[in-house]
């Protein structure tokens, strides 16, 4: 998959998987109206440049504005201009075939449930004592299916709760008609996804417009 069909099938599954409005086109990639106080509007770019990167860093001054790029953060910090940040947490794009194989069963003395809403297939993990341990979703939209936010309570970690959300997840997603899944991943999540096969295909680095000082966390 080249990196503007990567790009386009993770937009369009971002969008569904979050609830936004659909992203809208623009020269410099997609324009994604995403309405959170610390997350107002998302622009990605699949072929980022100086030039382009340092021109809407100058033309957008809405705090937390955010730009997404298929780019290494050591561009990212070359590129943007006053005002902006980026994070220390890098992203990493991976793609995977998905098997609508059997789906596993949970460790022994969790519960899982699935449930389909608004187009997004999600996965819930629950402890013993009826807490939530694990979780995940997934967008299925055309032959490919966006993966996002998937967690696991760091008291319930090294358990394979991960994998098995993760697992679920693909199947279901292959189930309805997907052909491959799509992720952003964190450094975090990164070892799991690679030891599920997940394929890494390039760098993703998010770069935000400064708040206001006392609203930072």
């Amino acid at each position: 998959m080249d990196i503007a069909a990567l790009t386009s099938a993770w937009v369009a599954g971002w969008t569904v998987s979050r609830g936004t409005p659909a992203a809208v086109g623009r020269p410099w990639g997609y324009r994604i109206d995403v309405g959170l106080p610390r997350h107002v509007v998302r622009h990605v770019l699949p072929a980022p440049d100086a030039t382009t990167v340092t021109a809407l860093c100058t033309r957008l001054t809405t705090p937390y504005t955010w730009l997404k790029i298929m780019a290494g953060p050591e561009d990212a910090q070359q590129w943007i201009t006053e005002g902006w940040t980026v994070p220390d947490d890098p992203g990493f794009m991976m793609i995977k075939p998905l098997d609508p194989g059997a789906r596993p069963a949970p460790p022994e003395g969790y519960a899982r449930t699935t449930e389909v809403k608004d187009g997004v297939i999600r996965v819930r993990v629950l402890a013993p004592d009826g807490t939530l341990a694990a979780r995940g979703q997934i967008a299925p939209t055309g032959s490919t299916a966006v993966a996002d936010q998937i967690e696991t309570d760091p008291a319930h970690r090294r358990r394979g709760l991960g994998a098995n959300v993760m697992r679920t997840l693909e199947a279901a997603a292959a189930q309805a008609g997907a052909e491959t899944g799509v992720l952003a991943a964190t450094t975090d999540g990164l070892a799991l996804y690679d030891s599920l096969d997940w394929r890494y295909q390039g760098p993703l680095t998010g770069i935000v417009r400064d708040g206001d000082p006392a609203d930072r966390t």
